[in-house]
C-alpha cells in the first residue's frame, strides 16, 4: 500500500467527493496509473478556488483508490480529463500550518510549499499517518461507495 498527495482546489475537489472521483495534475493520466488499489490519497488544497486567489493551506480530503481502472470522462468537448474512482471518507479539513514542523517530505520548514508544487507525489507512512489522524477523528466513515 501506497500513500499519495495530490493538489486540488477546494472547489474542484468538492466535486470529485460528490462524484467518487480524483482527477491529478489538470486531468493527466500518468499520475493515475501510479496508484493501486487500496493505496490511500490525501488531497492538499493551496486555494478555495482554482481561479480565485484566497488561500487555504489545508488538506481537504482524503480517500482510498477504490477501482484499478483509469478512464476518460468527457467533460467538454475539448477537455477529457482522466479520472479514478476514490471512496472518500468523512474527514475534518486539516490547516497544514501547524503540522509543518513535523512532515518529513517537506526539509525546508521555511519553503513548506515547494514540494506541492509538482501536484502529485508519494508520501512516507509515519507523514501519512500523522495527517490522517488529524483528518480522521473516529474509525473512517464512507462517503461514498466507489
Amino acid at each position: 500500500m501506497k500513500y499519495w498527495i495530490t493538489v486540488v482546489s477546494k472547489d474542484h475537489i468538492t466535486r470529485g467527493v460528490a462524484g467518487g472521483f480524483m482527477q491529478a495534475n489538470h486531468g493527466k493520466q500518468g499520475p493515475l496509473t501510479r496508484m493501486a488499489t487500496g493505496d490511500w490519497v490525501i488531497i492538499y488544497s493551496p486555494k478555495k478556488s482554482m481561479e480565485g486567489d484566497e488561500k487555504l493551506q489545508a488538506f481537504t480530503a482524503i480517500g482510498q483508490v477504490a477501482a484499478d481502472e483509469v478512464y476518460q470522462y468527457k467533460m467538454s468537448e475539448d477537455f477529457k480529463p482522466f479520472r479514478r474512482d476514490v471512496t472518500y471518507y468523512q474527514c475534518k479539513e486539516t490547516p497544514i500550518v501547524p503540522l509543518v514542523a513535523q512532515l518529513s517530505f517537506m526539509p525546508n520548514k521555511q519553503s513548506w510549499g515547494y514540494p506541492f508544487r509538482f501536484g502529485f507525489f508519494e508520501l512516507p507512512g509515519h507523514d501519512f499517518e500523522l495527517i490522517k489522524n488529524q483528518m480522521l477523528t473516529n474509525e473512517p466513515t464512507p462517503i461514498n461507495n466507489k
